[in-house]
């Protein structure tokens, strides 16, 4: 264990993809945490409790079925806990999904967040940090994506919601003192990951010897960025709280900070990634080719993300070190161990 000072800390959406990777990195450091999610069936519900399976042989370790849309639920539970660190990943993802079910958007990342922040209002923490995304850089041309640039074009509900969230946390920052961070994270992807995404999908279909589906021709880019090195980014920013920039100057200083004790930061690979590029390595890992259908560009979808990590990296020394190739064989390892594959 390393040589850190013990937090109490409660993750959010606990049972997800990000909060099984980050609790189980908190809990090897010795930290005390306290997960929380709803356990829904946006999709397979059994990873996710078998997610929790692993986390609960941590004697440092507690499990809450709830939900942050309960607001009686998470002020007695911010009662009683004492919480340091709040990190918050519960959140209804998927950009496709919130053209099919918008409602669930504004229910979980928009009415559930405004709970967690008046939980941080009435019982004081030290840092909020909350997942936010790259889908706010929405329809901007401009790359690498920096935290400096206006994100006020989203082509998804989705992403309106998480540029919500960024809204909703300046102003709680500003009228009570919270310092939040928000995270922009870019296409996490690794072992025990989101049966939604795409390289999940794309797996499960060569597999199952059926045609994947490639979007807008295959003509896309994404900024892939590796569960470990998104763990690691968020470990290094726990101690690294906002502070008031004082005369903070719009026209000079940057808007990733503020006269508020808050801060936005890209988490990504700094390294974007062709869907071909992507294709090939998981054909590679799994020793198949896939059969592709190619389709036009979905809504609500962009075509290129790549991420600027320099604040990050200044802040704490960020270089993502995993390649596409790397990444993509350790999950086809996982899934193949998983779902008890043998393929030849």
């Amino acid at each position: 264990m390393k040589d850190v000072e013990t937090l109490k800390i409660l993750v959010t959406g606990g049972a997800g993809f990000i909060g099984y990777h980050l609790t189980k990195a908190l809990l090897r450091e010795g930290h005390r945490i306290i997960g929380i999610d709803n356990m829904n069936e946006y999709y397979d519900p059994q990873l996710k409790y078998d997610r929790i399976s692993k986390l609960v042989e941590f004697d440092n370790y507690q499990f809450l079925k709830g939900d942050i849309t309960n607001k009686d639920f998470l002020l007695t539970l911010f009662e009683n806990s004492g919480f340091e660190i709040v990190i918050n990943l519960a959140a209804q993802a998927g950009v496709r999904y919130s053209i099919e079910n918008p409602y669930a958007y504004i229910d979980s990342n928009i009415y559930g967040f405004m709970n967690v922040l008046e939980a941080c209002r009435h019982f004081p923490v030290k840092h909020l940090l909350y997942a936010s995304s790259s889908s706010v850089y929405g329809g901007n041309k401009m790359s690498p994506f920096s935290t400096s640039h206006n994100v006020d074009h989203p082509v998804s509900l989705y992403a309106a919601t998480k540029k919500s969230n960024e809204l909703m946390a300046h102003t709680y920052s500003h009228l009570y003192g919270i310092p939040t961070t928000g995270l922009r994270f870019f296409t996490v992807y690794g072992p025990f990951g989101r049966p939604d995404m795409a390289y999940y999908s794309f797996t499960k279909d060569i597999f199952d010897e059926r045609p994947i589906k490639v979007f807008n021709h295959g003509l896309m880019e994404r900024d892939f960025t590796y569960i470990d090195d998104v763990v690691e980014g968020i470990i290094g920013l726990l101690k690294q709280i906002p502070s008031s920039v004082k005369n903070w100057d719009e026209s000079k200083d940057s808007i990733s900070s503020s006269f508020a004790p808050y801060k936005i930061y890209n988490i990504g690979n700094n390294a974007p990634v062709s869907l071909m590029r992507f294709i090939k390595a998981i054909e590679s890992s799994i020793g198949k080719e896939a059969k592709k259908v190619f389709f036009d560009m979905q809504p609500g979808d962009v075509v290129k993300t790549y991420a600027d990590v320099d604040e990050l990296e200044e802040a704490i020394d960020f270089k993502p070190t995993t390649t596409i190739e790397d990444g993509i064989s350790r999950f086809v390892n996982w899934y193949k161990d998983y779902y008890n594959i043998r393929f030849e």
